[in-house]
C-alpha cells in the first residue's frame, strides 16, 4: 500500500524524532549520573554503536523495499544515511575533544598507532562525500550513474565499521560478530540481486544478437 503524501510526511516526522532518541538517552544519562565509572568510554561506545546501527538499517532499505513492495521507504533513505553521519561525527568528535582535548599531535600518533582508530577514521573520512552529495541538487550534478558508485562505498564504510568495532572489542566479540553476520547477509543479497542483473542483460543480449 503506498502512503499518501500526508503520510510521508508524518512517517518522516516520527523517524526524525526517533532517530534522535539515542543522543536523547545519552543526555538523560548524563543528566542522572548513569553514564558509568567511565562516562568518556561510555559516550564514545554509545555514539559509535548507534553510527553502525544507522548504517546497517540504511543499507537494508533497498532489500527491504524490494522484498515487500513499499517502495515509498527509499525516500527514508536520505534522512537515515545523514543519520549516521551526525552520530559518526558526534563520535568523532567525543574523541577529538574529551578523549584527547584537540591535541592534534597526540591524535595523529593515536591514529598511525592503534589499528582499530585507524580504520574508524578510515570509514569517518569515506562518509563525508557521501553526506555532501546527498542532495537533490549533487545528484542532478553528479548524474544518477556517478553519484550511485560513489554511494556505493557505504558497503565498505560498514566494513571497516564492524572491523573498526570487532578490534576495539578484542575478547567479546560477540556483538561485533552479530554486526558481522548482519552485513554479511546485506552483501550477499547485493551480490545475489548484481548475478541476476547482469545474467538478465546477458540473456538480453543473446536475444538482441540473435
Amino acid at each position: 500500500m503506498q502512503p499518501t503524501p500526508r503520510q510521508i510526511i508524518a512517517i518522516k516526522a516520527a523517524l526524525f524524532a526517533a532517530c534522535l532518541w539515542p543522543l536523547a538517552q545519552l543526555v538523560w544519562l548524563g543528566y542522572v549520573g548513569g553514564l558509568g565509572a567511565n562516562p568518556i568510554e561510555y559516550i564514545t561506545r554509545h555514539l559509535g554503536t548507534w553510527t553502525l546501527n544507522f548504517l546497517l538499517v540504511t543499507l537494508a532499505v533497498t532489500p527491504l523495499r524490494h522484498l515487500s513492495g513499499w517502495h515509498w521507504l527509499i525516500r527514508l533513505r536520505r534522512m537515515l544515511g545523514l543519520y549516521v553521519f551526525f552520530y559518526a561525527l558526534l563520535h568523532f568528535l567525543t574523541y577529538l575533544w574529551l578523549d584527547q582535548f584537540f591535541d592534534w599531535m597526540s591524535i595523529v600518533k593515536d591514529i598511525a598507532k592503534r589499528p582499530f582508530i585507524t580504520a574508524g577514521f578510515t570509514a569517518f573520512l569515506l562518509l563525508i562525500p557521501l553526506a555532501a552529495t546527498s542532495n537533490a541538487a549533487m545528484l542532478k550534478r553528479l548524474g544518477g550513474r556517478r553519484w550511485a558508485q560513489l554511494h556505493r562505498s557505504a558497503y565498505a564504510i560498514a566494513i571497516i565499521g564492524v572491523i573498526h568495532y570487532w578490534w576495539l572489542v578484542k575478547k567479546d566479540i560477540t556483538l561485533p560478530l552479530v554486526y558481522a553476520v548482519l552485513l554479511g547477509v546485506l552483501l550477499g543479497w547485493r551480490a545475489a540481486r548484481l548475478a541476476r542483473e547482469r545474467q538478465r542483460q546477458l540473456r538480453a543480449s543473446i536475444y538482441e544478437s540473435g
